[in-house]
């Protein structure tokens, strides 16, 4: 077995490797104290150590908030020209990775043209390709062969995956607690039900735990954070917080302490659907039990009844768990719930999770975090609509807006007019008499 020295272990050496020095200057910290974050588990860098040409990405403790985009096939649309789009659309739009939740068509041709074709880490569930495999077969998803779902691992390891989702938490004990108190949901998450429905076919305990070492030698080899997937996560309001959850993590605290003694990087998945007042109690808990480690939240969603809307209700989720700690959010499309997403909204998912993040990283003091705000403050002070349209979150859009409905006036805005705030501040009501030169501070 190739034992190249992984990120964890060079940074408990002390050692200032080339992903730590690029990611720390991205984040604006001196890379010694990133270095030491890796080493204590905090943080993570995701790149894997075949894309020798891929710029790395920190996520963790102290750092920018960053946002994941999923996407994927599905059966009913398998067009892996239509997910190239999404991931392009997901990039331009600021997220920071991507996960190939395919389960449709060619999986290993999608997730080849994926790694080729965009410049940010890559995400992967291995489950799903073992269990699309087993329907192909014999028509029964859940009759995956667990070594299979090994050689799944493998093989996208092999390709360049840079983090995969393992539902290893799922065990046959947490399965008895959610059968001794039922919940209105039951199981969310797709990989969590595939596992779940597997162990009560074969009455076996779920290959991912039980083989947990046979993860981390794939993943150490990689270079592969693994990100410690959430099967059991709540589905609605009703479902947050109860046993099955609980138990899950703290399976899951057990083994972030055996990845991280193995050299493995690893983070771990949160809540779904939380009430909004027990988010930050949720962020918490989880960060506890899990020793710190980064965490990566769906949402999360702090309503059921926002179907069409819910990339909003996430956001407004996201920026309280981010604020509270969580480290990753996970973009929910205005379709989730309803229908396979489209560019459009995978873009505005992008964006409102991005929102999100930003607003959490200024509230939590992140280096740098509020200057873009300042900046923008200033550039409304001085009505420059193109300073505005640079320094927001989606400068295309801003001036798509601006440019599509100009005032009476000649100017973009078409609000106020004479009594606008800003002018009236400055002494000058009547936007016609304002030159050019007047802007200016």
């Amino acid at each position: 077995m190739n034992r190249e020295t992984t990120q964890r272990e060079a940074a408990l050496q002390g050692i200032v490797t080339p992903e730590v020095r690029h990611c720390a200057a991205a984040e604006g910290l001196p890379a010694e104290v990133l270095r030491d974050r890796i080493a204590a588990g905090t943080a993570v860098i995701l790149k894997n150590r075949r894309r020798q040409a891929l710029p790395p990405v920190a996520i963790g403790l102290g750092l920018r908030t960053k946002v994941n985009a999923n996407l994927g096939t599905s059966p009913d649309r398998a067009d892996p020209s239509a997910e190239l789009r999404k991931a392009e659309a997901a990039v331009a739009a600021g997220a920071d990775t991507i996960m190939d939740l395919s389960i449709g068509g060619d999986l290993r041709a999608m997730r080849r043209r994926l790694l080729a074709a965009i410049p940010v880490p890559l995400g992967t569930v291995p489950v799903y390709e073992a269990a699309v495999e087993a329907e192909r077969r014999c028509r029964r998803p859940e009759a995956f062969d667990p070594e299979e779902l090994f050689r799944c691992l493998q093989a996208q390891a092999e390709e360049g995956v840079d983090f995969m989702t393992v539902h290893c938490g799922v065990t046959r004990a947490a399965l008895s607690a959610l059968e001794r108190a039922p919940r209105e949901l039951g199981i969310v998450s797709r990989g969590g039900a595939l596992l779940a429905a597997w162990m009560r076919a074969s009455g076996q305990e779920n290959p991912l735990y039980e083989q947990f070492d046979r993860i981390l030698e794939i993943a150490r080899r990689g270079e592969i954070v693994l990100s410690l997937g959430d099967g059991l996560r709540p589905g609605c309001l009703a479902d947050a917080g109860d046993a099955a959850q609980i138990l899950e993590l703290i399976v899951l605290g057990e083994l972030v302490r055996r990845a991280r003694a193995a050299g493995v990087q690893v983070m771990v998945e949160g809540p779904g659907h939380v009430p909004l007042d027990r988010i930050r109690t949720q962020v918490e808990l989880a960060k506890g039990l899990c020793g710190g480690a980064p965490l990566y939240v769906l949402g999360p969603l702090p309503t059921d009844i926002a179907p069409g809307w819910d990339h909003l209700a996430a956001a407004v989720g996201g920026a309280i768990a981010a604020w509270a700690g969580a480290d990753f959010l996970c973009t929910v499309t205005p379709a989730e719930h309803l229908s396979l997403p489209d560019a459009a909204e995978v873009r505005a998912g992008v964006l409102a999770a991005r929102i999100a993040a930003h607003a959490a990283d200024v509230a939590k003091g992140i280096p740098g975090a509020d200057g873009a705000d300042r900046e923008m403050a200033s550039a409304r002070r001085r009505l420059d609509w193109e300073a505005q349209a640079e320094r927001a979150i989606d400068p295309g859009g801003v001036r798509r807006r601006l440019e599509r409905s100009p005032s009476s006036g000649g100017e973009a805005c078409t609000m106020c007019g004479r009594l606008c705030a800003v002018r009236l501040q400055a002494g000058d009501p009547d936007p016609r008499k304002r030159s050019p030169e007047a802007a200016s501070p």
